[in-house]
């Protein structure tokens, strides 16, 4: 989730109850190490451990050097992306592309493995299209070579992020392997949660977009799962609250400029199901400057703390989210 798993949301997502946080993807090309967006990924300062950073390539030698790189630069875990679908990604035969050539992910593998100390896991997807589904062949491999822990996303590269995720294949690649497996994908609600494990046998489960604005779902997972039984929604002033922190640290993070525009998709997706949300993300990206910015998030959710004390999303349309 490059662009998104930044610092500051990583720390937030731990503090909200999240068992490990990746790193976004940093890629191979030494060429980018000077680079500010590169710099900025690579930055872990105050961070809670531990620190996964992802990295994805092609070249395993440059693999290799990304690893020892990000070891140098704090990172307690390296994680192999051979999972991303993204066109830019698979292009360059980076990401889910590299499912397609098995004897390059070998080499990859022991490239990295053996050029750092700390554990490396690896990311991938079930194929690369329904024709081609080699990830239980891909994790045994992985944990030959001395592989971790494996993540999975439940579909193909060809699928992206279409149709339903393939549970099946996930629970076949758990029964092939021993080391830990993480599954991934549709997973946005704590019984989604308990379903995925029990139907995979996965020993944990990895929540991507279904965090965006929306934190909080790690700990009431982790209250499900323990519990059987549902943490009340946040309300209002809490939601309030954690947007205008998560934000505040994005304008220290990224600076005034950088931080506020980055700050835009957040703030959409914290208020995405609210009433009146529609016209108040359409007037948020008009917004030039941080203080108009806080001002108009200040304004949107005191009027919805003055209409109600409880914050309930609407199930079928996202502009009905207030109710007694």
């Amino acid at each position: 989730m490059a662009g998104v798993t930044d610092r500051p949301f990583r720390q937030l997502c731990k503090k909200m109850g999240a068992g490990l946080a990746v790193s976004e993807m940093v890629t191979s090309n030494s060429l980018l190490y000077g680079s500010t967006k590169t710099l900025r990924r690579a930055n872990h300062e105050g961070e809670v451990s531990p620190i996964s950073v992802q990295i994805a390539g092609a070249d395993p030698k440059m693999m290799a050097e990304a690893a020892k790189y990000n070891v140098d630069h704090g990172a307690q875990i390296i994680d192999i992306n051979m999972g991303c679908p993204a066109k830019k990604i698979c292009n360059v035969m980076a990401g889910s592309a590299l499912l397609k050539d098995e004897p390059l992910v070998a080499q990859i593998l022991r490239a990295v493995v053996s050029a750092v100390d700390v554990p490396v896991t690896l990311k991938i997807r079930t194929g690369w299209d329904k024709q081609n589904r080699n990830a239980v062949m891909i994790a045994r491999m992985a944990e030959d070579i001395g592989i971790q822990a494996l993540a999975m996303h439940g579909r193909t590269r060809a699928c992206l992020y279409t149709g339903d995720a393939e549970y099946d294949t996930i629970a076949a690649v758990k029964q092939a392997i021993s080391i830990p497996l993480i599954a991934n994908g549709d997973i946005t609600s704590p019984e989604k949660a308990k379903f995925v494990l029990e139907k995979t046998g996965a020993d944990a489960v990895m929540i991507g977009r279904a965090a965006q604005g929306r934190p909080w779902i790690f700990r009431e997972i982790e209250h499900y799962l323990k519990t059987g039984t549902h943490l009340p929604k946040p309300q209002v002033k809490e939601i309030h609250r954690v947007l205008l922190e998560h934000i505040t640290d994005l304008y220290d993070f990224y600076g005034e400029l950088t931080g506020m525009r980055v700050a835009r998709k957040h703030i959409s997706w914290y208020t995405k199901g609210l009433v009146g949300s529609a016209s108040f993300r359409h007037n948020m990206n008009q917004l030039q400057s941080i203080p108009e910015q806080q001002a108009a998030i200040n304004q949107f959710f005191g009027e919805l703390q003055h209409q109600n004390e409880h914050l309930i999303y609407a199930e079928h349309d996202e502009e009905e989210a207030l109710a007694a």
